[in-house]
């Protein structure tokens, strides 16, 4: 069941002036001019204008277009609008066209049958609401660059009804053939991007499997700690990419073009400017192409399923390079800008807040005013200072000042991981000598170093007052929250 929102009454109410053709209406939509498409009815547009209408209409509604691309292929194979007759394809349940659009109210429909644009654009839109939805679980902290974020908004554009209950209750096994598990199979086979299978629980959801009524969702928030997908679009010149695996580096961007050398798995690369469209017409390829530049200075084609971020200022082989893409594959660690990390520059106060409402999923919604006299209402990170100190897990410097700038100290770093992570008790000595036994933070050193969360800066010193650096702080969050990273 599609549902269209009011906001495309804009296009609706051009669309239905007797002045204009659809075609005129759509020449001066900037999605259309940008893929040179012109409504022509009855004919279908070449896969590379069809790519091109679904990914920047998704692009514009801050939607995966990985997820918009390969619900288009499951509503109508081979992305056709139009039948072999020129009619306007219209399914049994009465869908329109490439998006199958159900529910006309509002909406113009014979620009939903002639003109594929506006179809799209319908469909995106729904997506984009059931995104929105309350009703509807939430994964995680449900940033919209992730496609796994989007399993329930996929789920509801076809309906939340038995039939796609991601679990069969019967057996407990995963039901593959709901139409987002579908959907997230044509991710894979055509866009060439392996998502994560998220773990739901047959007690995860209540109904009726001989029913039509809709499924009861029993948890509405989950916190998976899996490494997740992030859109494959949304790289940009001067951005530093990683090779997920061994794959050809071409002369244009096609698959038919010359070969300029195979790249190796991990192997790093330069993004010289924004995405590109298969050269060939009729390439049905899901993904797109990036102009890139190797280390030799090797200028070429990528694809952009083969890529992922990584950030400028952190070499493959740095020692805090598996804990920081740990953190970061999470959406738990960013950068201090959409090219690097910040290695070596010190961690603040808020950034720190950060980073631990992030890990512990804590929610920012409703809390007290902490009444901190340099945190207002309108500081940027307000809300998350005031869940962390609703929660317990900072304080202020003073009763009225948190001081949001000031850089973390390896012993405030102890004192909040111990408070969050509750590290045993241990009977085995503290072996730092600049750890006093009388002081503040001795107890949460002394824990965190005998559960493996830290060392020492050397064997016997650990330097508390010494300021925390971002790369440091991550290697000890990734320690607390993942036993597999501790030292012993």
């Amino acid at each position: 069941m599609k549902k269209l929102k009011p906001s495309l009454m804009a296009f609706a109410v051009l669309g239905s002036l007797s002045l204009f053709s659809a075609s005129d209406t759509y020449a001066a939509d900037p999605i259309s001019d940008k893929c040179q498409y012109i409504a022509q009815p009855g004919i279908n547009p070449d896969f590379n204008t069809m790519n091109c209408l679904l990914t920047e209409t998704a692009l514009a509604y801050d939607v995966p277009p990985e997820i918009v691309k390969a619900i288009a292929e499951g509503e109508s194979a081979n992305w056709k609008h139009f039948d072999s007759n020129g009619d306007t394809i219209i399914a049994n349940d009465k869908g329109i066209g490439v998006m199958q659009i159900t529910n006309l109210a509002n909406y113009d429909e014979d620009l939903l049958k002639t003109d594929v644009a506006y179809n799209i654009k319908a469909g995106v839109e729904i997506l984009d609401q059931m995104f929105e939805r309350s009703d509807l679980p939430k994964i995680n902290s449900g940033e919209r660059d992730v496609l796994e974020h989007w399993y329930f908004a996929i789920m509801a554009y076809n309906g939340i009804k038995p039939v796609n209950s991601p679990i069969v209750q019967a057996t407990g096994d995963r039901n593959p053939n709901s139409y987002q598990e579908k959907v997230i199979r044509k991710i894979e086979e055509l866009g060439l991007t392996k998502l994560t299978v998220l773990p739901f629980k047959t007690e995860d959801f209540d109904y009726d499997p001989n029913s039509t009524e809709n499924i009861k969702f029993v948890t509405m928030q989950y916190q998976f700690d899996l490494p997740l997908t992030k859109t494959k679009h949304k790289f940009i010149a001067g951005q530093t990419v990683e090779t997920t695996s061994a794959v050809n580096f071409r002369s244009e961007p096609t698959t038919n073009s010359a070969l300029k050398g195979t790249l190796s798995n991990g192997e790093r690369l330069t993004i010289q400017g924004p995405f590109e469209y298969d050269k060939v017409l009729t390439g049905k390829n899901h993904f797109v192409w990036y102009p890139a530049t190797r280390s030799d200075g090797t200028k070429g084609y990528v694809a952009s399923s083969y890529l992922d971020f990584r950030f400028k200022d952190v070499p493959a082989d740095h020692y805090a390079a598996e804990e920081i893409y740990y953190l970061t594959d999470r959406n738990i660690l960013h950068g201090v800008s959409d090219f690097s990390f910040g290695i070596k520059q010190p961690l603040t106060r808020w950034q720190a807040v950060l980073l631990l409402t992030r890990a512990n999923n804590v929610s920012l919604e409703n809390r007290p005013d902490p009444g901190f006299v340099d945190v207002p209402k309108t500081y940027k990170y307000y809300n998350a200072i005031a869940a962390a100190v609703d929660e317990g897990i900072f304080a202020g410097i003073t009763e009225t000042e948190f001081e949001p700038n000031s850089k973390l100290t390896r012993a405030q770093m102890a004192t909040l991981l111990q408070r969050l992570y509750s590290f045993p008790e241990t009977n085995a000595g503290n072996p730092f000598t600049d750890v006093k036994a009388d002081a503040w933070y001795t107890d949460s050193i002394v824990r965190m170093y005998n559960a493996g969360i830290t060392g020492g800066v050397t064997k016997t010193e650990f330097q508390p007052q010494t300021t925390v650096t971002r790369e440091q702080f991550a290697v000890f969050l990734t320690r607390a929250v993942n036993p597999d990273f501790r030292l012993r």
